[in-house]
């Protein structure tokens, strides 16, 4: 729901829910965590039966800093028309979940479906959702560091980020259709060998 007062630094809105314009085509609904299972049950009891996906989002400067949110579809039950059926009522929920702490209930008991998407989810946010029967990594390998989507992840990965980028390996200092020679790999690995301290083999 938009918000009467909305923050923001440097003129960004941190919170655009407040500020874009009503979609044509979806209600969005802002709650707190709290309120979140009591308010998907009720929706589904209201028809909306159906869950699309789960998503999040992280405005790192803002306070909540992250958004889960659902996204609901309600068909008709009854007979219908084409019209009716083409238009069925969309909702998006929004949960903000804080930076510190960011944690929401599972909804994997409600809808089979929201058991991958709450873990893609906690996989590259680092949400974690409280009653998920196996809340465990799926895209990223079970030993990686840290959440790829997080605004302030490391943009080479937190391994690569200690690796000295070669100020030679730019594309513009390599002709086109010039055929690989193996010289940057090379000068690469001396380079970052002299970084690290390692004796030249």
């Amino acid at each position: 729901m938009p918000s009467s007062q909305t923050p923001s630094i440097a003129g960004y809105a941190l919170d655009p829910t407040a500020v874009r314009p009503a979609l044509k085509d979806a209600e969005i609904v802002r709650i707190a965590p709290d309120e979140l299972r009591a308010t998907l049950m009720r929706l589904r009891d209201e028809g909306c039966s159906m869950l699309l996906d789960i998503g999040a989002v992280d405005y790192l400067a803002r306070v909540p800093r992250f958004d889960v949110v659902y996204h609901l579809l309600a068909l008709p039950t009854a007979p219908a028309s084409v019209a009716e059926v083409g238009t069925p009522r969309r909702l998006r929920v929004l949960v903000g979940v804080p930076g510190e702490r960011p944690q929401v209930p599972s909804v994997s008991d409600l809808w089979a479906c929201a058991d991958w998407a709450e873990r893609e989810v906690y996989d590259l946010f680092g949400i974690v959702f409280d009653g998920h029967p196996n809340l465990r990594r799926i895209q990223m390998p079970e030993d990686w560091e840290g959440h790829p989507l997080r605004k302030d992840y490391p943009l080479r990965g937190p391994a690569r980020e200690a690796t000295p980028r070669p100020a030679f390996a730019l594309k513009s200092n390599v002709p086109a259709g010039a055929p690989p020679s193996g010289k940057v790999s090379e000068a690469l690995r001396r380079q970052i060998a002299r970084v690290r301290g390692d004796e030249e083999r």
